[in-house]
C-alpha cells in the first residue's frame, strides 16, 4: 500500500464515509468506538495505540471520547493526512510512520487496537511476532482489542478466475488488463485474492492472502504470546459470539502482575 497510485485510492476509500472499504462506514466506526469505550473505559485504559490507523478516522473518534491517542501506519500518504488533520484541528494525537511489525514500546499503553481484519493478512511468523510486541507494549492489565474473519466467512465462495480491461483502475493508473483469481487453501484456513496487472510496460503480481481463524487457534496464539485472558464477541460492536459467526472480535488482557505466561 505504499505505491503512489494505490495509496491514493486507499486514502480515498478510507475517507469515504459511506464505503465499507479501507475503513468501515463512518457511522459504524462511531458505533465501534462507543462499544470499545464501554468495555475499556478511558478512566482505566487511558493511553491508546491504534495500529494500522490509516488517516486517523478511528484515532480522532477515540480522542473525541476521551482517550490519549497514538496511531501507527506504514502508509506515508495516510499518516501525512492524519498529521495534517490533527494540526488543523489542534488535536493532541501522536502518529508514527512505520510498520507495526517494528513496534518497539515497553509497557507504554493501556489499550491497543487493531481493527478491520488486519491480523489475518500477516504470515504465521509475523502474527506471532506482532502479538509479542503488542504484549510488551502494554502495561500490566492492558488490553488488546482486534477482529478477524472465521472460516465461515468464505464457506460459500468457490475458486474462480476472471479478467477485465480498464483504462484506469485501483491497482494501475494506465490502461491495463487485470487477471483476477480467487484460491482456497482450506487445510490452512486461508484464501488468496490474486491480481495480475498487465500493461504495455510491465506485468505486476499482487497477492492478497487472508487467514481465517477458529476460536481455538486464536486462543492458543494469545496464550503463547502471554495473554492471561480472552473474551470473544461476534463483531466489533459487541454482539455475542457463536460458532457459526463469519467474524470475531477478541479482547485479550495482559496479566496484572506482569510475571509472564499464566
Amino acid at each position: 500500500w505504499t505505491d503512489e497510485h494505490i495509496s491514493k485510492g486507499m486514502l480515498e476509500a478510507h475517507l469515504n464515509p459511506d464505503w465499507n472499504a479501507a475503513t468501515r462506514k463512518h457511522v459504524t466506526v462511531r458505533e465501534i468506538v462507543k462499544w470499545i469505550s464501554s468495555v475499556a473505559p478511558k478512566e482505566k485504559y487511558h493511553d491508546l495505540l491504534d495500529l494500522g490507523c490509516g488517516p486517523g478516522i478511528y484515532a480522532e473518534e477515540f480522542h473525541r471520547v476521551g482517550y490519549t491517542v497514538s496511531g501507527m501506519d506504514f502508509s506515508e500518504r495516510s499518516i501525512n493526512y492524519a498529521r495534517n488533520s490533527v494540526h488543523e484541528k489542534n488535536l493532541p494525537i501522536t502518529y508514527y510512520y512505520q510498520s507495526y511489525l517494528e513496534l518497539d514500546f515497553e509497557a507504554q499503553f493501556d489499550l491497543i487496537t487493531l481493527i478491520y481484519y488486519d491480523f489475518g493478512v500477516l504470515s504465521t511468523e509475523d502474527r506471532a511476532k506482532l502479538l509479542k510486541k503488542i504484549y510488551a507494549a502494554l502495561r500490566p492489565g492492558g488490553l488488546l482489542i482486534f477482529d478477524v474473519l472465521t472460516p465461515q466467512h468464505f464457506s460459500d465462495q468457490q475458486e474462480h478466475k476472471s479478467w477485465e480491461y480498464a483504462e484506469k483502475g485501483f491497482f494501475c493508473a494506465d490502461p491495463h488488463l487485470c487477471l483476477k483469481s480467487f484460491y482456497r487453501y482450506d487445510e490452512q484456513n486461508t484464501v488468496l485474492d490474486q491480481y495480475i496487472i498487465v500493461t504495455e510496460q510491465n506485468v505486476k503480481h499482487i497477492n492478497n492472502f487472508e487467514h481465517t481463524f477458529t476460536k481455538d487457534e486464536l486462543s492458543q496464539d494469545l496464550d503463547t504470546a502471554g495473554f492471561s485472558s480472552k473474551t470473544f464477541y461476534g463483531n466489533m460492536t459487541g454482539d455475542g459470539y457463536c460458532d457459526n459467526e463469519k467474524e470475531m472480535c477478541i479482547i485479550a488482557q495482559k496479566e496484572e502482575n506482569n510475571h509472564g505466561v499464566v
